[in-house]
């Protein structure tokens, strides 16, 4: 048995795994798990698909300004996006409420605490004295390690603080580290309540600091999206918290897949009839190229939405259409008289600047609407990007591996490659 059959054997058995682990997932250990796109805890859909719930809150002041109320909104925006929920949907609502809608939230209640909290930080000394604020604050992080020599790994929030804050700082430390045990302490308080209270054995100079206290992962990620999002113009009330349907029906996600399963049905036996050989391991190319991309949403835990799935199905049409490039341009190869290997080099060499192109302005259209869009928007960029990105490999070198690997066993008839033997030139004649 040749190489080039057993390096063949062996990549379709790395695509059916592939496939396999992109549907099902994979065990490692009882706690290690690479989850599939039908796992629970995989792919998470949004609200046009599975539904969500509903928060809305009502500013507890007067006569809000329009801008006053836009803070609010975007504030809640950035809180949302820190604590996962990037396809969530914030409106303003009337003139002094905000609705916000959460895809496939577990937790709809300690959500809505967290989104309604003012987020007020202090650093006040033994005797109330306040030493820092939420302003002196440049940016906060939720972390998970070791924050001393003997203590044990544990997560906690750390702060980045700013010039003046770290001014204030180091001369508040310098200070309150010479007095007595029991004084020597300064409390962060969020919100009036102590959450942490170190005592101080020596001045801080750095601009960093961290908190500590009875943190898991979601409090201190809570604690760090607060800070890091800012104070909120005024307190809010929470005034709605209920449950919603799938906007688009409890079949939307059926009748989507279905149509998208089709539509790659129709792009293989394409791909198979005008290009055989080629538009076979094309084939092959584009199953590890959908199961790639399954197992990496899977793993993101993205939340998948209508627009997110027209995402993948617009990528799966760009890596069609490289091959289609690179298939054309081995054809033209043949006709001029190149032996099919040459020819496929040929094929593969010259068209990869024009996929290349291609395939970066979509990745830099994907990357604004990423940064700059929100909600559904952005969903659709996500997996456009990642998309993109996995067809481009696939389309350039999976689909040129198998192609070396059947020339490697000596297939070179040319209607095996779409080129008669009337088209064919004279050295292939």
């Amino acid at each position: 048995m040749s190489k080039s059959v057993i390096k063949l054997a062996a990549i379709l058995v790395i695509i059916a795994g592939l496939l396999f682990v992109a549907l099902y997932g994979i065990d490692f250990t009882d706690t290690a798990r690479i989850p599939g796109v039908l796992d629970p805890d995989g792919v998470v859909q949004g609200l046009d698909l599975k539904g969500g719930s509903v928060i809305v809150f009502e500013a507890q002041e007067k006569s809000p300004t329009d801008e006053q109320m836009d803070t609010v909104a975007g504030m809640m925006r950035t809180r949302l996006d820190a604590l996962g929920y990037s396809e969530a949907v914030v409106t303003r609502q009337g003139a002094k409420k905000v609705r916000i809608e959460i895809p496939s939230i577990s937790n709809p209640e300690e959500a809505a605490d967290t989104l309604g909290a003012t987020a007020q930080l202090k650093f006040v000394d033994a005797e109330g004295k306040e030493v820092l604020t939420g302003s002196d604050v440049k940016s906060a992080s939720a972390e998970f390690g070791k924050v001393s020599e003997m203590g044990n790994a544990e997560h906690y929030v750390s702060l980045q603080l700013t010039s003046e804050g770290t001014k204030k700082f180091s001369e508040a430390t310098g200070r309150i580290s010479k007095l007595p045990e029991g004084q020597n302490i300064i409390a962060i308080m969020m919100d009036q309540t102590v959450i942490s209270a170190p005592r101080v054995q020596t001045q801080i100079t750095d601009d960093s600091c961290i908190i500590t206290g009875d943190f898991d992962a979601e409090s201190a990620k809570a604690l760090a999206a607060n800070i890091k999002s800012g104070q909120l113009p005024f307190s809010l009330m929470q005034t709605e918290l209920r449950a919603i349907s799938a906007t688009l029906g409890d079949t939307a996600l059926q009748t989507s897949l279905t149509a998208g399963l089709i539509g790659v049905i129709l792009v293989l036996l394409f791909m198979l009839i005008m290009y055989r050989l080629p538009g076979l391991m094309a084939d092959f190319a584009l199953v590890a190229y959908i199961s790639i991309v399954g197992i990496i949403l899977a793993n993101l835990h993205v939340n998948l939405t209508l627009p997110g799935i027209a995402g993948i199905i617009l990528s799966i049409g760009m890596a069609v259409d490289a091959n289609v490039i690179i298939f054309e341009r081995i054809k033209e190869e043949l006709k001029i008289g190149k032996t099919v290997r040459s020819a496929v080099d040929a094929g593969f060499n010259r068209a990869l600047s024009a996929v290349i192109d291609s395939n970066i302005t979509t990745i830099i259209s994907a990357v604004i609407l990423i940064f700059l869009g929100t909600g559904t928007i952005k969903g659709f960029g996500v997996t456009l990007l990642i998309g993109v990105v996995v067809s481009m490999i696939s389309a350039i070198f999976v689909t040129k591996f198998m192609l070396k690997q059947m020339i490697g066993m000596n297939v070179k008839h040319l209607w095996l490659y779409g080129v008669s033997k009337k088209e064919g030139g004279a050295e292939n004649a």
